[in-house]
């Protein structure tokens, strides 16, 4: 515990006085002070001139990070006869209908990622107090409802990132790993920023974006200039 707290000093005392940095500066200061001992995720948070309490003011979408997010995402598909099997072809990690349902009742979510086809909605309705809190409950609007199974579970593992604002106004994801070239964050983390920009809600007043810093699991976080970051 002793040397994690040396290296998190040492971590802040490099980000001290840096603030507002471009892009490419802030993903080279978080690679240069994570020295975990196991490969850290780069994670984004925004914050956001939203009050998530107003319908209106919710923010919600996906991208498909151009790089992947390095992180392996297990994947549930609700469907049955040729579209189970056509996402167990796809690469589903679990498939099932009602079974898995009773599943995920007792008390077993072994997935970061839940897709249904529309005619199994019925079904997973019913986990709606389950999976609705932890971000997992499929949604047309994000593809994650769907009859092009295949095409869904592809996406998800491929490394598309689901986006929702919490209570606060604040968005953040895991954009990638520390063992990534300092291009391919830079690449991922402007493509998830254009995302959250582009998903502005029509209830948004005043500045949208307000702020945006990086930081990696176990480092201390730096501030990006919104400018830089939605350039181009």
């Amino acid at each position: 515990m002793a040397n994690v707290g040396k290296r998190l000093r040492a971590a802040r005392d490099a980000f001290r006085g840096r603030e507002n940095l471009s892009v490419e500066d802030a993903v080279a200061l978080v690679k240069s002070n994570a020295t975990a001992k196991f490969d850290e995720t780069v994670e984004v948070a925004m914050n956001l001139g939203v009050d998530p309490r107003h319908a209106d003011q919710m923010v919600r979408g996906v991208v498909g990070l151009p790089n992947g997010t390095g992180k392996s995402v297990r994947v549930a598909v609700f469907a049955r006869d040729a579209k189970a099997e056509e996402a167990k072809v796809a690469g589903a990690d679990i498939v099932g209908a009602e079974d898995l349902m009773e599943t995920v009742q007792a008390g077993t979510i072994a997935f970061d990622r839940c897709i249904a086809t529309p005619d199994m909605m019925p079904v997973v309705g019913r986990l709606g107090k389950v999976l609705g809190p932890r971000n997992l409950m499929p949604n047309p609007k994000l593809g994650t409802v769907t009859v092009d199974v295949t095409t869904a579970v592809k996406a998800a593992k491929g490394g598309e990132v689901q986006f929702k604002s919490e209570k606060a106004g604040v968005v953040h994801a895991g954009i990638g790993k520390v063992s990534f070239d300092e291009a391919q964050l830079v690449e991922n983390v402007r493509a998830f920023v254009d995302a959250v920009a582009k998903a502005k809600p029509a209830g948004a007043k005043g500045t949208y974006l307000q702020k945006i810093a990086i930081s990696s699991t176990m480092g201390p976080g730096v501030t990006i200039s919104v400018e830089n970051a939605t350039a181009g």
